[in-house]
């Protein structure tokens, strides 16, 4: 869409005027961002090098103006169709225009335009054709007339009797009510102000199933709409969805809304004239068979609607850490896909990502082949100069862990210098190893070998492997499942746009997929850059993109800046400094008589120099001001340097917790409730956001983020429930399992989401434990369940890591087969 639809609507402020209101800032920064949009820049760009056009909006308010004004102009579009439509019909009043001209949202729009709307036959209809609206207006007139009697004057052909033809009056009354668009907007607020959503099991047979128990902390649960979180909005529209729960949407009093339907009318309830009481029961009937049913399906909407905004917001927040997580770098490392019967698969990807070697092993039951896969590991780990081993977290995963871990200390041991370990997260992995791309990719490998290397290269860098995977399988959201596709889609792809040009990519080693997240880079056009690349070598500029075909000036000025050429022939080419702001930078060259080479990397001089002497009227000083920081820090990576957590030993399963334990873990998932906490027993902890610190906290993304190291204690272990309480407060009190159960369900009720650590956790982490878990096999198998928060069943059940036979072992001495296999293997003299 090209202009705004207010143009062919007069009377109203325009699209860009009701733009800078809402987000405060000026007009003339709004039309200069949206003439930008229009003209088919992406927000990346404009954040980064049009900042003086739009004033220095950031990406955030540009994603927010972006999006609002889809929607504006979507409402004038629809507003402009409904005048149409009305004036069509000779019934357009100056009153009527008005009310559209000001309607600020489509729900008022269509509200009014409900009494004109096309649609079938109704009954009121019919009974106009009848000719009984004049006997409906003369009784909402004249209380003191008798409707018996009045209606006698009615009868015809197709009113067979008085009561036929005061059962068509009220018909139409009915309808009169249910199109007033003032009335209607004025019950739906007072609905959503007094209303409660309620829920229980659906029989007493449901209530004891597995399926059930689920859902068993919503079975005598009642929350008032405008206070209901949206992880508990999701989770008992879940139950429902199931078949668990019975959800009611009620509003209180009926005899306030009542009340106001008989105000609209003109209706004395208190009267005692002849119409009185049909007048009355008029009134209750267009309450409870219209009003009342329209107004709670309006309230499940809208809280739904809400719920799937902040549920899309927390997703966006935790993939954006995901996505921006620490890069190990470019060295080798060994990949492991860990499984039991299947064995634990394995490959060796070099600092670029190429394949150098894969197999499979198999140390855990039923095979239990320790000692020979970790030779195999040994040697694979000696040949390639592994420096990095990669453990995915999905089954077996802490098995594989202890086998690494004993491979590591028996290399030291020996004399050399071990790899570093880390545990990764494998959500997506068989996603990924079963796409399309993967197969063109990786065409030599079978599927299951893929995830390994996936493994392994998202320790090397998250972003460029993550980007190859739907953001929807990565597992890191709120309910995902059960969010509108298009709107979880719409703002994931906004967060991976901006993640990518963020960091910035490397032209002449970036993948298809990666390269089509890039400002301007369609994916048509990321494989002809790359068909181009494999055709004729590297890239030595940037402006050598320009002969990559189907890659115009457009496309290049959107792009260049985001692609980096390292060991180019312009040193430029390697830094986040735009190819048209270049000239900028021989101007600097020029005042300070230093070299190119001399001046990157020249803190004193750089910090020497006043943007405001080099801008001129196309670059001002925000952008010199940007452009000496790239010289300063030429290609800087805004991501966190690289660090992994160290599972306790001997911590494998929830039964090996203890409360009072403090424990090294990473941050898995972030929820509007809480953070989860993955410590290393295939089951996520929960910190809820009562126990994140010694200080209220409204939002938990202000104390940790998706991948984060951290460091929390165990107040509470639930071995049945496979749950876990934990606290960052590392003072924290531990706490007896069920001893505040009752008084945490009592709290769960009022619906004091702010209330205390025992009755939050009981309600957040119900959250998981109706909802299945947060880690699973389905993280694994990439069967994306209903039934998680995350991404599937609980990981592999206790018993399958109960009883397996790990073989976690204390180091032993090196001597005998598997000091010959180390040696031979080329470790120690």
């Amino acid at each position: 869409m090209t202009s705004s639809a207010s143009e062919t609507v007069s009377g109203i402020k325009s699209v860009n005027a009701r733009l800078a209101e809402e987000l405060q800032v000026g007009e003339h920064q709004v039309a200069a961002t949206v003439r930008l949009l229009d003209e088919g820049s992406t927000v990346p760009f404009i954040a980064r090098y049009r900042k003086e056009v739009t004033g220095s909006l950031d990406d955030a308010q540009l994603r927010q103006l972006d999006e609002r004004l889809r929607y504006l102009r979507e409402l004038d579009e629809r507003r402009a169709a409904v005048l149409a439509s009305i004036e069509e019909q000779g019934k357009l009043t100056d009153e009527l225009r008005h009310a559209l001209l000001a309607a600020d949202t489509k729900s008022r729009v269509e509200d009014i335009y409900l009494p004109y709307k096309p649609k079938r036959r109704t009954k009121a209809q019919i009974a106009r054709e009848a000719g009984l609206e004049p006997l409906a207006d003369r009784l909402l007139e004249d209380p003191s007339l008798d409707p018996t009697v009045v209606a006698a004057e009615y009868v015809s052909d197709t009113v067979t009797d008085a009561a036929a033809a005061l059962e068509g009056a009220r018909h139409i009354v009915i309808e009169r009510v249910s199109e007033d668009a003032q009335l209607v907007g004025e019950v739906r607020e007072t609905f959503w102000r007094q209303g409660s959503c309620s829920s229980a099991p659906r029989s007493e047979e449901i209530a004891k199933s597995a399926a059930g128990q689920k859902f068993r902390d919503y079975f005598e649960f009642s929350e008032p709409l405008e206070e209901m979180p949206s992880h508990r909005v999701l989770a008992v529209l879940r139950g429902e969805k199931e078949g668990v729960l019975a959800v009611d949407f009620t509003g209180g009093d009926d005899e306030g809304y009542q009340a106001m339907v008989a105000a609209s009318l003109g209706v004395d309830l208190s009267g005692n004239g002849p119409a009185s009481n049909w007048l009355a029961t008029t009134v209750r009937w267009a309450w409870r068979t219209k009003l009342m049913i329209s107004t709670a399906v309006d309230a499940r909407v809208r809280l739904r609607q809400r719920a799937e905004d902040d549920a899309v917001a927390v997703f966006a927040k935790n993939l954006k850490d995901l996505l921006l997580a620490a890069p190990a770098g470019n060295r080798t490392t060994l990949g492991l896909d860990p499984g039991f019967r299947t064995g634990v698969k394995v490959a060796v990807v070099d600092g670029t990502g190429k394949v150098l070697d894969t197999c499979a092993i198999y140390p855990h039951q039923p095979q239990k082949q320790w000692d020979a896969a970790k030779a195999t590991l040994a040697a694979l780990v000696a040949r390639h100069g592994v420096e990095l081993i990669a453990i995915g977290n999905g089954t077996a995963s802490r098995e594989t862990d202890s086998l690494a871990a004993e491979l590591l200390s028996d290399i030291k041991a020996s004399g050399a210098q071990p790899p570093v370990k880390a545990t990764v997260s494998e959500a997506g992995a068989s996603v990924y190893s079963a796409s399309e791309y993967a197969s063109d990719e990786l065409p030599d490998l079978d599927v299951s070998l893929r995830g390994a290397v996936s493994i392994a290269r998202r320790l090397q860098d998250p972003l460029a492997e993550l980007v190859k995977i739907d953001p929807k399988s990565i597992g890191v959201g709120q309910y995902q499942h059960d969010v509108t596709p298009g709107t979880l889609a719409r703002s994931l792809d906004a967060v991976v746009e901006d993640a990518v040009n963020a960091v910035g990519v490397d032209l002449n080693t970036a993948s298809v997929p990666l390269l089509a997240r890039v400002s301007g880079v369609t994916p048509g056009l990321a494989e002809a850059i790359v068909g181009h690349r494999d055709a004729a070598g590297r890239f030595r500029s940037r402006g050598a993109l320009l002969d990559v075909p189907r890659l115009g000036p457009k496309a290049f000025e959107q792009c260049a800046g985001f692609l980096r050429i390292t060991d180019g022939d312009d040193p430029l080419d390697a830094s986040g400094v735009h190819p048209e702001a270049y000239p900028v930078v021989r101007r600097i060259l020029e005042r300070t008589g230093l070299q190119l080479a001399e001046l990157i990397g020249d803190e004193r001089s750089l910090k020497s120099l006043k943007p405001a002497e080099f801008a001129d009227e196309r670059f001002g000083i925000p952008t010199v001001t940007d452009i000496l920081g790239e010289l300063e820090k030429p290609g800087r990576d805004p991501r966190p340097a690289f660090s992994t957590a160290t599972f306790a030993a001997g911590v494998e399963k929830v039964a090996d917790l203890k409360p009072g334990m403090v424990l090294e873990g990473v941050v898995t998932n972030v929820a509007a409730f809480g953070a989860f906490v993955d410590v290393g027993v295939h089951q996520d902890g929960l910190v809820h956001v009562s126990a994140m610190a010694n200080r209220f906290v409204s939002d938990p993304h202000e104390v940790v983020k998706s991948g984060q190291v951290v460091k929390v204690k165990v107040v509470e272990v639930d071995v049945d429930r496979q749950r876990i309480g934990l606290s960052l407060r590392l003072d924290d009190e531990v706490r007896t399992p069920g001893a505040d159960r009752g008084a945490r369900r009592a709290d769960a009720r009022k619906g004091q989401e702010s209330g205390g650590p025992a009755r939050g956790r009981n309600n957040a982490q119900a959250e998981r434990g109706r909802s299945g878990g947060q880690k699973g096999s389905a993280q694994k198998n990439g069967a994306q369940k209903d039934g998680a928060q995350k991404n599937g069943a609980q990981k592999g059940g206790g018993q399958a890591r109960g009883g397996q036979g790990r073989g976690r072992r204390e180091s032993q001495p090196l001597n005998g087969s598997m000091a010959q296999a180390l040696r031979d293997a080329g470790f120690g003299k």
